[in-house]
Order: C-alpha cells, then sequence, then structure tokens
C-alpha cells in the first residue's frame, strides 16, 4: 500500500478590491511547489497585478524548496515594480522570513483587510 504525501498543501486565490491575494494552506514544500507558481502565474496573467497578498493563515510548514518558491515570486513581483505583501504568518515563520532575509522584501500584515487596506 502506497503512504499518502507526507506533505500535503492546496494553493487557491481570489480578489479582494483588485488586488489578488494567495493562500497557501498546508506545507509550502517542493510537492506544492509547482502549484504555487501555477496559481502566481494564472494571477499574473490574467490580472498583471502591481500588488500581490500571499496569505499563510493555514500554512503549517515552509521547507527550503517552499522559500525558493516564495522568492522568485518576490523577485518576479519586485522587477515589475510591484508590491507583495505576506498576511497570517505565524511567529515561528516570521522569524525564519527574517533568517533568510525575505522579510526585508515584503510588508507583513495580521489580515487581509489590514494588507488590502495599505499596500
Amino acid at each position: 500500500m502506497v503512504d499518502h504525501m507526507k506533505y500535503q498543501h492546496n494553493i487557491t486565490s481570489e480578489i479582494i478590491n483588485n488586488i489578488p491575494v494567495i493562500y497557501i494552506e498546508g506545507d509550502l514544500t517542493s510537492d506544492a511547489d509547482g502549484d504555487a507558481k501555477n496559481v502566481y502565474s494564472e494571477v499574473k496573467e490574467q490580472y498583471s497585478p502591481h500588488k500581490v497578498i500571499i496569505n499563510f493563515e493555514n500554512t503549517k510548514y515552509i521547507n527550503s524548496s517552499g522559500i525558493a518558491t516564495l522568492i522568485h515570486i518576490i523577485q518576479d513581483v519586485n522587477e515589475r515594480g510591484g508590491i507583495i505583501a505576506f498576511v497570517g504568518l505565524t511567529e515561528h515563520l516570521k522569524k525564519v522570513m527574517n533568517i533568510v532575509g525575505i522579510s526585508d522584501f515584503v510588508q507583513m500584515y495580521n489580515s487581509n483587510n489590514d494588507a488590502v487596506k495599505t499596500v
């Protein structure tokens, strides 16, 4: 019997006040890499957004592959002169973002409402 995926994820998006919000639920690992990039690409193609919010309220775990995916998205948004905001990071994930330096390139908020009002 095959063991079900060790890491599980669900990556979706919606638009709030003309700003795309990407939701990362579960684990952001190499298993989620393709889905995360695909959802971001779809958002980018459909909306050409200047602002992007990534919501981590239901994210349980991020490994180095997940960090690399986030860096890819951040670089793409920054190259187009855009703004990226992270929402709902746990204290642990905030520390991780600080350690790897991502927090220097994104704005962090507690909720989608806070981010939408400010970005």
